[in-house]
């Protein structure tokens, strides 16, 4: 049996989950999100909880089990508490700002680097080197913070560029400065 996929998932207050038609909704303060789900997981919503189970002992459908647990358990979370992640800007004169519906961002490139902000994800600056970017669905979340650090990705020698704030840049020591 799965660890996770055994496991219930609370539903809280305000959030309302439906199964209908090999599709997962869910509603809740924050927005909706919509799921398609396999036909090797069966999933049962009661009053207060959700289960997960798996209609079969293929290795498929174990491998579905705990993953559609999860996904379920994301949705849930993001539409009564959302999700956010932080990026950190090192660098001199590297900034990073909003303006209108794109990110601003000057990164010691010849230009300034501007990019679209999607519709389902905010971006906000906490001052000129740090960018949050949160919504509800966690993946998106996660793609639009890997697309803007990918941008400058940190270098190993100084550890100048954009990295998560929970990211540790392991440096390099550069050339020692004489022959032998």
């Amino acid at each position: 049996m799965s660890r996770i996929g055994k496991l219930p998932i609370a539903v809280p207050k305000g959030v309302k989950v439906v199964v209908a038609d090999d599709n997962i909704t869910v509603e809740g303060p924050k927005g909706k999100l919509v799921r398609s789900c396999r036909p090797e997981v069966d999933i049962a919503v009661t009053a207060d909880s959700v289960v997960v189970t798996r209609k079969e002992e293929t290795k498929t459908g174990r491998s579905y089990h705990g993953l559609y647990r999860q996904l379920v358990n994301n949705m849930i979370i993001g539409v009564s508490t959302g999700f956010s992640r932080k990026l950190q800007i090192n660098g001199v004169g590297y900034r990073a700002e909003v303006k209108g519906n794109s990110l601003v961002l000057n990164l010691g490139y010849s230009n300034p680097i501007e990019f679209y902000i999607p519709a389902d994800v905010k971006i906000a600056c906490e001052g000129p080197s740090v960018i949050v970017v949160s919504g509800v669905d966690k993946q998106r979340v996660g793609q639009i913070s890997a697309e803007i650090r990918s941008l400058r990705a940190p270098e190993p020698y100084k550890g100048k560029g954009i990295k998560y704030d929970n990211e540790t840049v392991r440096t390099k020591v550069g050339k020692s400065g004489g022959k032998k």
